[in-house]
């Protein structure tokens, strides 16, 4: 199953392969250059293919747990000030995404948007510390019923070039379900109340809606 985001690019895609190999098979001669040429269009169109992939997922449906938003690692569990919406500090756990990753991103807990804002920026890696407040980003909040107000952040990467963002103010949104895409990898911060229970660590390989990040 391929996520709709994808549909033109991988459409294209299989077009742009299909021209190379029916010129490759006409005017390239040599045996080895044209089976090189097929090489190359072959894994690029699997690449595209594979980023590109929606896998069901199971998310548990429990209000005292937070889910992950997206497949990755974990590369930050610390106390911060978040400016943007709390004007408080808060628990940032933030998982980046490589480009072999799915790249849906789902929300962390159930409950109602209540803030959903799109900032055009940089596209600094997605590691950079000033990443997070400079680089071309979208901010959800979600009220959940046993953590209050939780916010996740699609942040833009070097490759990343177009944040997907589908939460709109006002609408009741299940755990789990898609909140939006990032195209060609980058990260997702997730905030947290001060206390709560944080059941990653860092460098632990995630699942999106499967892997247990927070819990009461």
């Amino acid at each position: 199953m391929f996520h709709k985001e994808g549909y033109k690019i991988i459409s294209g895609t299989i077009l742009i392969v299909a021209i190379l190999m029916l010129v490759a098979k006409k005017y390239v001669t040599n045996e080895i250059l044209f089976y090189l040429i097929a090489g190359v269009c072959l894994v690029f169109l699997v690449l595209i293919l594979q980023f590109f992939r929606n896998p069901a997922r199971n998310a548990p449906d429990d209000t005292s747990k937070i889910v992950s938003p997206v497949d990755g690692k974990v590369v930050v569990i610390e106390e911060v000030f978040e400016k943007e919406y709390f004007n408080e500090k808060r628990l940032q756990v933030s998982i980046f995404m490589s480009p072999i990753n799915v790249h849906v991103t789902r929300y962390p807990g159930a409950g109602s948007v209540t803030y959903s804002k799109y900032h055009p920026g940089k596209f600094l890696v997605a590691w950079h510390p000033k990443s997070s407040e400079e680089n071309e980003r979208t901010t959800v909040v979600v009220k959940t019923k046993e953590f209050g107000e939780v916010l996740h952040r699609q942040i833009a990467g070097a490759l990343a070039r177009r944040i997907v963002n589908y939460a709109e103010v006002g609408q009741e949104v299940t755990q789990g379900s898609e909140s939006g895409f990032i195209k060609f990898g980058s990260r997702v911060d997730v905030f947290l109340p001060i206390g709560t229970k944080i059941d990653v660590t860092l460098n632990q390989k995630v699942k999106g809606a499967e892997t247990i990040i927070a819990s009461v």
